[in-house]
This record gives C-alpha cells, structure tokens and sequence, in this order.
C-alpha cells in the first residue's frame, strides 16, 4: 500500500453503500436466442456494418469497423446469424432508436478462429502495437462514460501518471468491486499493458478505502508479480470521488484546466474494467464481448453480480437476479445519481451498462419544488466549487452566455446538489436543459458560418471566372490590333459574307449591261 499523502477535493456526500455480497462468483445468464448489438455503445461515431443479414459469424468476428478518430469496433458476442439490420430501441436517456445488428445465437457459442494471436512477449513491444491491439478490441472506458480506450490512450508523449480506477463511490454499484476481488491479476497485468502503451512514469491502482476484500486481492497479486510495480492506493469513501477529475486532485493535489484533458498535465486515468479488458485483448486475443454488469436494488428477489455478454436483454439479467419483487416499480441505468431511467427490461446490454437498477421508488422523489432560499448547500455539496444557485437562476432565465461564462461545463452531473437542496429543485435537469441549449446553439452557429463560407467561396469563384473571360476578351483585341495579326475567326466570317455578296451583285451588274457608276443602264 502506498504512503504518499493525499489531498481532499472540495464539497461531497457521504452516501450509504447499498452494495450487494461480491465474494460469490459471478452468475452467467443463460445465452438468449436473439442478441441485439447497437453500433454505438460509446462517445463518439457509430461504428460500419461489415457484415450483411444472412452471414454466419463465430464469437470475437467483427460486426462493425469503427467510423473516424473517435469510434469503436464490435464484434459478435455469440455465434450465430445475422438476422437483420435495422433501428432498435437502446438504453439512451434520450428513449430514442439506434442502428442495430440483430444476431439470433446458434447454441453453440463458437469462438472465431480469425482473433489474432496472444501477445505473450507484449512489453518486448512498441508501444504503438499495443495501441493497436486494443483497438482491434474495440474496448471502450467500462466506468460509464464510454469513451473509446484507443483514443486516450493517443498520447504524444511520456506520461508522468497513470491512474487505474476502481474507485465506485455511487450507491448500489458493485462491478467493479466484484471484479478486483476475483480477477485481480487481470487488471495489474492490464495495468502494466496500458503503462507500456502510454510509456507512463508511474502507474496508481486506486480504490476506497472500506473495499477491504479487493485491496487484499489486489495486494495478493502484486505480490505474486512485484515487477513492473505498481502502487495500491486507497482513498476516502466520499461521493464522487471516483470521477476524473476528482481522483486526479485526491491523488496528486492538481486541478485539471477548464475545458483541457487529464493529458495535457501528462497523467491519464482508465477504469479497472477497461484494465482487465486490455489484459484479455493483449494476453488472449479476445475483443470485447461481455462485461460485469451489477444487478441490483430493493426492487429483486437475489441481487448480484453477473457477466453478460454485449447485447444481453436485460430482461435475461432481471430473470438470473431472481426476478422482480411485487413492489418493483423503476428500472434504471447506472446508480441512483447519475443514472437514467429505462422504459422496460427488453432493451440490451451495452459496452457501457454498469448496473440495472430495481427500485420500489423514485431514488430521487419528485417534489414540487419551492423557490430557491439561496441557502448554499448545494455550493458546499458541489465537488468542483460551482455555485449552482447561480447557475440553476442563469438556466431558469435562458441567460445561457452567462451560465457557460460561470462553468456550466465543469458540472460534472455529479447530482450531488439536488439531495441538499431543502427547496427540491431538480437542479441538474436545469443543467443539462442549458448544456443542451447551447450545444445546439453551437451547432446553428458552426451550420452558419458554414452557410457563409460557402456563399462567400461561391461569390469569389463567380468573381474570377468573369474575371477570366475579361481577360481572355481584353487578349483577343489586342492581338486583332497588331499589324499582321490573325484575323478574328467570327469577324473573318463576317468580312468574306460581306465580300460574297459584293461579288453577287457585281455579277447581277454585268449580266443586264449596267455600268457600275449608272444603275439604271444609261451612260
């Protein structure tokens, strides 16, 4: 365990656990007939379909190349067939439908004999050819956020820290709990993966304080293999001190800039999650398939922890958690702050989905809201020292040029604000309205001065080419004005009309006997 100090970040609730027992294994929901796999389980662009209805893949084949910078390939978490390809419903807050492949499982769960092969000399490596592996992989940040693992992992240069985190501070959630007890060795070896792809300086696995169980597993394996080391850190059980930022201030006394990333004071922080995945990719040659999901809430019969593979409806997971109990009444993605609630259990798992939530209520009961007595417990609660009454009045106002211009963007949507609030203002709803807003405003604005360059570009272009056919008139007239220059073809057509009518009625002259000085034929 290491002795460095740690420092404290501001605001914060101290929120009870709610964790389910992690020392049982982890369940596996029996394989459902039909698997439904979004081609955007991440932050970013949604993946290409490679794959046509009809086609026959094994587990680990790829289903969809990665779009752009920030994108993420899936693969088949079964075999089976692809059965369609079309929009289904998705675990989104949005409640909206997403391009999905369908595959309908065959039973037989075969793995692709086209993975590439394990990497066992990995830190013999460069650095780029673990970069690549993982994004082979299609490993995406398993803590939630989901943003695709091969593009943190872009740096340009050394890195002084990297940040393993199994800090889970929200209530009910306990995935990766789980995950360290049982798979220690995974996310340490994972660890010293990711520290070579980004040839970081130092490497911090951190987790609470009161996780007893996993720090000893965690401790267990670095004993086993003490070399490249790596440092055990534990910090206070304090919500959110598992967020980015927050862990960074806890762990090194830094603030991260406004509107810059961890890189760019050279540390980078990967959930355990996404450790161990990287030790399966590099050391297995296994893309993602499957996660920890934590099954969970007053709402079922058996809460747990189970390993569901990608596109699972969660329904399967309700049904290996016991079921619902009688007072069942919300269904809900992620933990009870930041989580979202979901319309029916059909939808699938995702990349992203850490935890389904059963509630017999509301976690955070909608009261009428009363006006805002400027009381400042939610400045106090604020881990990023925001000043969300002053925010939530800018938001109320649509003064949203004020809102941004107080950090309306630092709010990290935490929640941790809303529970203090004596008046029951939803205050991140507020929010998320005014982020919302001024995105699309943004958007209007890049779509506009769009809209102007391109009228601009066309008025500069019809500009030149008049420009043009000026110059290429000015350049005909001034080679007919030189002596012996050749003639105009249009004015030479002109002059020899001219001439042949000349000839014609000299001709007609001739034939009725007429000189050429008396017309009427009188001399």
């Amino acid at each position: 365990m290491s002795a460095a100090p740690l420092f404290d970040f501001p605001g914060g609730l101290m929120l009870p656990g709610r964790k389910v027992e992690t020392g049982e294994p982890l369940r596996q929901p029996e394989l459902p007939e039909e698997l439904v796999i979004p081609l955007k389980q991440h932050q970013g662009e949604a993946a290409e379909p490679v794959v046509a209805v009809g086609a026959t893949v094994c587990r680990g084949d790829l289903l969809a190349q990665q779009s752009g910078t920030l994108g993420a390939n899936v693969h088949a978490p079964t075999s089976g067939a692809v059965i369609a390809i079309e929009q289904r419903p998705v675990p989104h807050p949005s409640g909206l439908s997403a391009p999905c492949i369908v595959l309908r499982a065959d039973g037989e769960d075969r793995w692709s004999t086209c993975l590439p092969p394990p990497l066992h000399d990995w830190a013999d490596q460069p650095p780029a050819a673990l970069r690549e592996r993982v994004q082979a992989a299609g490993i995406v940040g398993l803590g939630g956020a989901g943003f695709p693992a091969s593009a943190k992992l872009a740096v340009s240069e050394k890195l002084a820290l990297l940040i393993i985190n199994g800090v889970e501070c929200e209530p009910y959630i306990s995935c990766d709990q789980a995950l360290m007890e049982q798979r220690a060795q995974e996310i340490v070896v994972g660890a010293r993966m990711l520290a070579h792809a980004v040839q970081a300086e130092r490497v911090v696995v951190a987790l609470e304080d009161d996780k007893l169980q996993a720090m000893a597993a965690l401790q267990n394996a670095l004993r086993i293999a003490p070399e490249p080391p790596v440092e055990l850190v534990a910090v206070p059980a304090r919500y959110p001190a598992g967020g980015e930022r927050q862990l960074i201030r806890t762990l090194t006394g830094r603030e991260v800039p406004t509107g810059a990333h961890p890189t760019d004071i050279g540390m980078l922080c990967q959930n355990v999650g996404t450790a161990a995945a990287v030790y399966r990719a590099i050391a297995l040659g296994e893309p993602l398939t499957s996660r920890i999901v934590t099954v969970t809430g007053e709402g079922l019969v058996s809460p747990c922890n189970v390993e569901a593979r990608i596109g699972t409806p969660l329904q399967a997971l309700i049904t290996q958690a016991g079921g619902y109990r009688e007072q069942a009444r919300h269904l809900i993605m992620g933990g009870p702050m930041m989580g979202f609630t979901l319309p029916d259990d059909s939808l699938p798992v995702t990349k992203t989905s850490n935890c389904i939530l059963v509630l017999p209520e509301s976690p955070q009961p909608r009261e009428a809201a009363m006006p805002c007595i400027r009381c400042g417990y939610c400045a106090e609660a604020c881990p990023v020292s925001l000043l969300p009454q002053q925010l939530y009045w800018y938001a109320r106002a649509r003064d949203l040029d004020q809102a941004e211009g107080h950090g309306l963007f630092d709010c990290i949507e935490c929640g941790a604000c809303a529970p203090v609030c004596p008046s029951h203002i939803p205050l991140v709803d507020y929010f998320r309205y005014a982020k919302s807003a001024l995105r699309s405003q943004e958007r209007e604005r890049r779509q506009a001065e769009l809209a102007r360059q391109r009228y601009l570009s066309r008025q500069q272009r019809l500009a030149r080419q008049q420009e043009e056919q000026q110059q290429r008139r000015e350049r005909k007239k001034a080679a007919l004005r030189k002596p012996g220059a050749a003639e105009d073809p249009a004015a030479a057509k002109q002059a020899a009309i001219q001439e042949a009518i000349r000839r014609a009625r000299e001709k007609k002259q001739a034939r009725s006997g007429a000189g050429p000085e008396d017309g009427d034929g009188r001399t």
